[in-house]
């Protein structure tokens, strides 16, 4: 097997976040960035994480406020987050055949457990949460540490354009997700180690000998 260690992303790659999100983004404009219109969507999909950022007009300086007032939301909807079909069957599926499982998420420790659910919560070896915007890197850094797993056996997962670049910057193997927040043809242009088209194919790819697209 070529990976024995699977990094997820949460929002939009193992939880439906994609219509919360659309529900109460522009709940933050007070923060002070521009307002998304429907006609924006597609657009925004098929941008990276730097466009967008340019597009709402935020400063840096600003996203870690944001941040937090978008955990405390979720915090207090988490009743409107659904794990995507076939995601605890997946997950089960390469705990059992020997593949380690890490979460690396911007949303807090509390509510990704939340949003999973004891049982699949409990698949997970490792949390690291948190993460600031431009801040996966060094937690997969982190993770890789503290499992004592080799950066050419591990992947991350994840469905946004800033998931492969953290990927990349890491040293381990990107997979992309198609149906998150990102485009499948913007995820496809940046050529990631994987693509899966819905969630029976991460196990079917993972155990492949050679992880073939």
């Amino acid at each position: 097997m070529r990976y024995s260690l699977a990094i997820f992303d949460l929002d939009g790659t193992l939880v439906d976040g994609f219509p919360w999100f659309l529900r109460h983004v522009n709940d933050v404009a007070e923060f002070g960035f521009r307002r998304i219109a429907p006609d924006d969507i597609d657009r925004l999909r098929r941008a990276g994480t730097r466009e967008i950022l340019a597009h709402f007009d935020v400063p840096l300086w600003k996203l870690p406020m944001i941040a937090r007032h978008m955990r405390r939301l979720k915090s207090r909807h988490a009743g409107e987050l659904a794990l995507f079909s076939g995601v605890s069957e997946m997950l089960h599926a390469l705990k059992h055949g020997g593949v380690t499982l890490a979460l690396v998420s911007s949303d807090t420790e509390a509510n990704a457990r939340r949003q999973l659910g004891d049982e699949n919560a409990a698949l997970f070896s490792e949390f690291a949460c948190g993460a600031s915007l431009f801040g996966k890197a060094a937690k997969f850094r982190r993770v890789l540490k503290r499992l004592g797993v080799d950066p050419a056996h591990a992947i991350a997962i994840g469905d946004e354009v800033r998931d492969i670049e953290a990927a990349r910057a890491a040293g381990i193997a990107c997979g992309a997700v198609t149906w998150g927040y990102a485009a499948p043809e913007k995820l496809r242009e940046l050529e990631p180690d994987l693509v899966f088209e819905w969630s029976g194919d991460l196990p079917t790819k993972l155990f492949s000998k050679y992880g073939a697209r």
